[in-house]
């Protein structure tokens, strides 16, 4: 196993801490693997790095999950609690990114599961900084052909289209978000989520069939 990046200076108990000069700005070059690794032997910067590289996106995916920004901090901060006691469970032979996303998601649906929200915007992230950036993140349903809805005609149902994710299953909820937000594959969600293929593609065939109807009766 790599060495991680040698310091100046350890940490008088001789307890292998990271040296000052490298800390997280330093690590930045290493793969997550790597940092991976360093964090499962106890180096603390190691696991800081892990959290500056993920806090963003873990924070987007929650928020996108729950829509409240202080219970997004709180479930991220779980999240990260849960990585740090779990990070000597990680398998190498998989991405880094599903392995957390895969807890950050988990913790998500157990809050749903206990507390059903009434709504949840069409916005986009909350970390987008231009319109750009805001509709390309926003949620965009598919058609039975897949091609997004008219921008114009889902804004105008965009209260119904908020009560009708509300209602979904948290499962179909996130498989939804993770393929039409994050833009993930359906390869990539099955990994994440650890379900079948098949599965995560019923799932999100199933979500997309009740998001149509309701907006169809309203519509009537």
């Amino acid at each position: 196993m790599a060495e991680p990046p040698a310091g100046e200076s350890t940490s008088e108990s001789g307890s292998g801490a990271i040296g000052a000069k490298d800390r997280p700005g330093n690590l930045a070059g290493a793969s997550d693997q790597q940092i991976v690794e360093w964090a499962k032997d106890g180096h603390e910067p190691a696991f800081r790095e892990l959290v500056r590289r993920y806090e963003r996106p873990v924070f987007s995916l929650i928020y996108r999950m729950v829509r409240d920004r202080a219970l997004a901090e709180d479930l991220a901060q779980e999240t990260f609690i849960k990585v740090l006691n779990a990070i000597r469970s990680y398998r190498p032979e998989f991405k880094f990114s599903s392995w957390i996303f895969k807890i950050a998601n988990n913790a998500a649906i157990d809050h749903l599961r206990r507390r059903e929200l009434d709504t949840l915007s069409l916005d986009g992230s909350p970390h987008a900084q231009t319109p750009d950036e805001m509709h390309s993140t926003a949620l965009q349903l598919g058609s039975r052909q897949e091609s997004p809805l008219d921008e114009v005609a889902a804004r105008e149902l965009g209260s119904q289209i908020e009560l009708a994710i509300a209602k979904l299953r948290p499962e179909y909820r996130s498989c939804i978000l993770l393929r039409h937000v994050e833009g993930h594959s359906y390869e990539e969600i099955a990994q994440m989520l650890d379900l079948p293929l098949g599965t995560v593609k019923t799932y999100i065939h199933r979500a997309r069939n009740e998001l149509r109807n309701y907006l169809e009766h309203a519509r009537e």
